[in-house]
C-alpha cells in the first residue's frame, strides 16, 4: 500500500511539472508603426495561476493606457477527448512619437510557481507621410497614415514598382541579385499581368519565395506605402561591357470606393460603389557596368569566378588491373559554381578513361551558388606497373581580392598488381564507352561436345521446319520494321509528343498541388499550380514558357478554335492563381477555389484544342 501511494504522488508530480512545462509567457506588437499611430503592446501567460507580473521600461513611446488584464479560456471535446485552455494577457496601448528602431524587453511574471520572462519585441517606427495632415490622428491602426488618393485615378506616386540591382559595377560571371518591389498606397490592389524581361547577356536563377507574400509598411522617399517583393533573381553577366536589363512591363487592376447619388447604395452599401481603374506600371531600365576579368589569366582557369576553395579523394591506392580508379574533386565556396569547367586530371597513359560524372549540390543565395561542386573522374588501368597522377591545379578569379588565385590539390601514386582478368566489367553512370567490356579473349577456346548423329535419309535441308526458320523471322522483321518507322515519326515530331503528354504532366503536377492544398503550404501550392497552367499550355501551343504571355495565350488559342468563353476561363484561372497569395480573406477557401477551377479548365481546354 505504502508504494501505491509512493506511485501515484510521483505521476502527479510528474503530471504536474508536465503540465508547468507547457505554459508559455509571450510578448507580441506589430514589427513597424508610424509616428503618431497607437497600438498594442500584450503579454500573454497561458496558466490562470499566476502573480508578480512586472513589465519592462517602456522607451520610445507613449503608455496611454495599461496594463489591462483579461482572462480567456475554452473547452473543446474532439472523438471524446477533452481539452481545455486559459490565458491571461496584460495589454498596453502605447503611441510612437519619434522615428527609429526600439527594442522593448521582456516582461516577467511567476506562473504556477515558476518564475517566467517573456521574449523582447523589436518595434521599428516610421516617420509621417509628408503629404499626410500630420499630427497624432488618434487611430489605434498601426497603418493609419497610410491613405490612398481619392478620387478616379491612381497616379504614379501612389502605385509604383521599382526593379533594383544590388550591385551596378561587377565583374563578368560576378553574381548580384535583381529585386522587383510593388509599392501601393491602395488597399484594393490586383496584378493582372507581367511581363519581364529575358535578361540578355546574362545567366540567371530566380531566388524561391520560401514565405508567404507579405505587405509591411516602408517609408520611401517622403512617403509610407504599403510594399512587398514580388520576384527576384541572382544573375551572372556572360560578357563584359554596359548591359541593360529592360523594363519589365506589369498590368493592374486597382478597386476605388466612390461616392454614389442612388438612395440605394446609401441603403445596402453605405452610399459608396467600387469603380475598378486599369494602370500599366513600367519599371525603369537598369544599367549594368561588366569589367572585363583581368588580364593574366592563369592557363588552368576554369571560369570560376567568387570565393573557392578545392579538396581531392581516390578510392584506393592499391589496385589490380582492370580494377576502377575513382578519383573524387570537391569545389566548395560562393560564386559561380554551376559555370565552372570541369579541372583536367592526367592520368596515365595506360589507363582508360571515362567522362567525368558531376553533382552540383549547391543553393541559391545573394551572393551567387553556396555549396559544392562534386566531380567524379573514372580510369581503368590496363598494364600492372607504379604510376603516379599528377594533382589537379585550380585556378578562379577572387571577387575579394580582385585577383586570381591558384589552388592545387595532393598528387597520388598507385600501385597496379597483375590481375585475375575481371572481363566482364559493367561500368555504371559513366556512359562514354561500352557498358559490357570484354577483355583477354580474343582467341576462344574451341568448344567440344558430342556431335548427335542423324539417320539415313533425313535432310533438314527443304522440310517445313526449314522453310519456317525463313518465314518467321522475315515477318518479325517486317513487322518490327513498320512499328518501329511509326513511332520513329512520332517520335520525331517533338511538339506532337509534347502535346500528347501536355495533360499527363499536367495531372501529375496538379496531384502535387493538390498534396500541398492538403498540407496548407500556401506558396508552394499556387507555384505548382502556376507550373500546372503554363507548362500544360506551352506543351499544348508548342511554345516555350519563356515567350508566352497572356496576349499570345489569347491569341494562339483563337486559332486553335478554342471559344472565347473558355480562353477568358483560363486566363482568369492564371490570375487568381497569381495573385490570391496577395488577396485578404480565407486563404483555405481561396486555395479550394483555384485548384478546382484549375481542373475544370485543363480538363475543358484538353477537349477543346484542334490541331
Amino acid at each position: 500500500m505504502k508504494k501505491l501511494i509512493i506511485i501515484l504522488m510521483a505521476l502527479i508530480a510528474y503530471g504536474t511539472q508536465a503540465l508547468a512545462d507547457k505554459v508559455s509567457f509571450t510578448a507580441s506588437a506589430p514589427d513597424v508603426v508610424v509616428v503618431g499611430d497607437q497600438f498594442r503592446l500584450s503579454y500573454t501567460v497561458t496558466t490562470q495561476k499566476i502573480k508578480d507580473f512586472q513589465a519592462p521600461s517602456i522607451k520610445g513611446f507613449d503608455v496611454l493606457m495599461g496594463p489591462s488584464r483579461s482572462q480567456q479560456s475554452s473547452t473543446q471535446i474532439i472523438n471524446g477527448n477533452v481539452t481545455s485552455t486559459s490565458s491571461i494577457t496584460f495589454t498596453y496601448i502605447l503611441m510612437a512619437n519619434t522615428a527609429g528602431e526600439y527594442t522593448i524587453s521582456g516582461a516577467s511574471i511567476v506562473a504556477d510557481g515558476n518564475q517566467m520572462v517573456s521574449n523582447s519585441v523589436k518595434i521599428k517606427v516610421l516617420p509621417q507621410d509628408q503629404s499626410s495632415n500630420g499630427g497624432q490622428n488618434g487611430s489605434s491602426n498601426n497603418n493609419s497614415s497610410i491613405h490612398s488618393s481619392s478620387g478616379t485615378t491612381v497616379s504614379n506616386q501612389d502605385l509604383f514598382i521599382t526593379a533594383t540591382a544590388s550591385k551596378t559595377n561587377v565583374f563578368e560571371q560576378e553574381a548580384f541579385v535583381l529585386t522587383y518591389k510593388i509599392y501601393t498606397r491602395e488597399s484594393n490592389l490586383q496584378l493582372n499581368n507581367a511581363k519581364l524581361p529575358d535578361f540578355k547577356g546574362f545567366h540567371s536563377q530566380e531566388i524561391e519565395m520560401t514565405t508567404n507574400a507579405k505587405w509591411t509598411p516602408e517609408h520611401y522617399q517622403g512617403r509610407n506605402y504599403y510594399t512587398t517583393v514580388y520576384r527576384q533573381f541572382v544573375l551572372f553577366p556572360q560578357q563584359s561591357g554596359k548591359l541593360y536589363i529592360d523594363p519589365a512591363q506589369f498590368q493592374m487592376t486597382v478597386g476605388k470606393p466612390v461616392q454614389s447619388a442612388d438612395p440605394f447604395d446609401a441603403f445596402f452599401n453605405g452610399g459608396s460603389s467600387v469603380v475598378e481603374i486599369k494602370k500599366n506600371i513600367a519599371t525603369p531600365k537598369i544599367a549594368i557596368n561588366v569589367n572585363p576579368l583581368p588580364a593574366g589569366k592563369p592557363s588552368d582557369f576554369s571560369g570560376g569566378v567568387g570565393e573557392f576553395t578545392i579538396s581531392s579523394s581516390i578510392n584506393s591506392k592499391e589496385l589490380k588491373t582492370n580494377d576502377a580508379i575513382t578519383i573524387k574533386l570537391v569545389i566548395s565556396g560562393t560564386g559561380n559554381l554551376k559555370l565552372i569547367s570541369n579541372p583536367e586530371i592526367k592520368f596515365p597513359d595506360d589507363f582508360e578513361v571515362y567522362d567525368p560524372k558531376v553533382d552540383n549540390q549547391v543553393r541559391l543565395t545573394r551572393e551567387g551558388l553556396t555549396g559544392n561542386k562534386v566531380i567524379e573522374y573514372l580510369a581503368i588501368p590496363r598494364h600492372a606497373g607504379t604510376y603516379k597522377i599528377p594533382g589537379v591545379s585550380f585556378s578562379y578569379f577572387d571577387i575579394r581580392s580582385k585577383s586570381y588565385k591558384t589552388l592545387k590539390t595532393e598528387e597520388y601514386v598507385v600501385n597496379i598488381e597483375k590481375g585475375a582478368g575481371n572481363a566482364d566489367q559493367v561500368i555504371a553512370n559513366f556512359t562514354n564507352k561500352e557498358d559490357l567490356k570484354v577483355l583477354g579473349e580474343d582467341i576462344r577456346y574451341i568448344k567440344q561436345n558430342e556431335v548427335t548423329l542423324q539417320p539415313k535419309g533425313s535432310f533438314f535441308y527443304g522440310s517445313m521446319t526449314y522453310w519456317l526458320f525463313y518465314i518467321i523471322p522475315a515477318l518479325a522483321f517486317i513487322i518490327f520494321f513498320i512499328i518501329y518507322r511509326k513511332q520513329a515519326a512520332e517520335n520525331a515530331n517533338v511538339a506532337k509528343v509534347r502535346t500528347k503528354k501536355a495533360n499527363k504532366v499536367a495531372t501529375k503536377r496538379m496531384k502535387l498541388a493538390g498534396k500541398l492544398l492538403s498540407e496548407n503550404k500556401k506558396d508552394a501550392f499556387y507555384d505548382e499550380v502556376l507550373k500546372a497552367l503554363w507548362g500544360y499550355i506551352s506543351d499544348k501551343l508548342n511554345i516555350p514558357v519563356s515567350r508566352l504571355s497572356k496576349d499570345n495565350i489569347e491569341e494562339k488559342l483563337r486559332n486553335h478554335g478554342v471559344n472565347e468563353e473558355l480562353i477568358k476561363g483560363f486566363l482568369n484561372t492564371l490570375n487568381d492563381c497569381e495573385f490570391a497569395r496577395f488577396a485578404p480573406g480565407d486563404e483555405n477557401q481561396a486555395m479550394d477555389k483555384v485548384y478546382s477551377s484549375s481542373i475544370e479548365v485543363i480538363s475543358k481546354m484538353e477537349n477543346s484544342i484542334k490541331h
